[in-house]
C-alpha cells in the first residue's frame, strides 16, 4: 500500500516514518508537514493510505480530507481526543492518540490493509497462491494454502508445510515471507513466528497448537490475534 505521512511536528512525522518502515506491506511515497504539501503528493502519486494529523496550521486534517473528491483510506494521528466523532463520520480507519506505540500502529495498519484488500479483490486478478524459494541450489515451489506456519532464524526461515516430515529451510527474511503470505490469512504472532490462521487448532496460555507444534504468541500480538479470530468466528 502506498502511504503518505502528514504531520506538522518534525518528531511526530519522523516517528511515523520509522513505524511505516517496520510494516512490510506499507510503501512510503510522501512525508508532508501540512495539508497543502499532501495535496501535491496526491496529484503525483497513487496513494492508498494517509496517516493524517488533525491540528495543523493553515488547514485542519479533517477539513483537508473532506475537501478531497477521491479519498484514500485514512488513519488520524493526533494529540487531541475531541475529534474522534468527526473522524469516524469521515469513515476513518482508526484514530490514534500520540504518542503512538509500534504495536498500536501495526494493529491500525493491519486494519487498513484488510479493508484495502477487500475493496480491491473484485478489481484485481486472483492472488497467486504460491511462491518459490531457494533450497540447496534449487528453486522449490511453496503452495501457500499448505503452509501451517513459518519460523524465523538468524539468516534463514523454516517453512512448515502439511504432509512434509521436515520444514523447508531457506535463506529468506521473515519480512519477505510475511509480505507473500499475509494476503492469504497469515499473521505474525511473535517476532519469530508467522501462522496460517486457518490451521490453528487451539490457543491456550498464549500458545497456539497446530498439529504437533506449539507456537508462542507475544503479548504485543495477542490482542490483534484474538480480534482477527473473533472476526472470523462472527463472520
Amino acid at each position: 500500500m502506498n502511504c503518505v505521512v502528514v504531520d506538522d511536528e518534525v518528531m511526530g512525522r519522523k516517528l511515523l516514518e520509522e513505524n511505516v518502515k517496520q510494516i512490510p506491506f506499507l510503501n512510503l511515497v510522501g512525508s508532508c508537514s501540512n495539508a497543502f504539501e499532501a495535496m501535491e503528493v496526491l496529484q503525483k502519486e497513487q496513494v492508498d493510505l494517509l496517516f493524517l494529523d488533525i491540528q495543523m496550521p493553515g488547514l485542519l486534517g479533517t477539513s483537508f480530507l473532506s475537501s478531497l473528491a477521491v479519498k484514500p483510506l485514512v488513519i488520524f494521528v493526533t494529540a487531541y481526543a475531541n475529534y474522534a466523532v468527526e473522524s469516524y463520520n469521515l469513515d476513518a480507519v482508526d484514530y490514534l492518540m500520540k504518542p503512538v506505540s509500534l504495536d498500536r500502529f501495526a494493529l491500525s495498519a493491519n486494519k487498513a490493509y484488510h479493508i484495502f484488500v477487500g475493496k480491491n479483490m473484485v478489481e484485481k486478478e486472483p492472488l497467486e497462491d504460491f511462491f518459490f524459494v531457494n533450497v540447496e541450489y534449487s528453486l522449490v515451489r511453496i503452495s501457500i494454502p499448505t503452509v501451517t506456519h513459518v519460523e524465523g532464524l538468524k539468516d534463514y526461515v523454516k517453512i512448515f508445510v502439511e504432509g512434509e516430515r521436515h520444514p523447508i529451510l531457506t535463506k529468506q527474511t521473515m519480512k519477505s515471507v510475511e509480505a507473500k503470505v499475509m494476503p492469504h490469512g497469515f499473521m505474525r504472532v511473535h517476532k519469530s513466528f508467522i501462522v496460517n490462521l486457518q490451521k490453528i487448532e487451539s490457543i491456550k496460555h498464549q500458545r497456539i497448537k497446530i498439529g504437533n507444534y506449539e507456537i508462542a504468541v507475544s503479548d504485543s500480538h495477542l490482542a490483534e490475534l484474538m480480534e482477527r479470530l473473533n472476526a472470523s468466528r462472527l463472520g
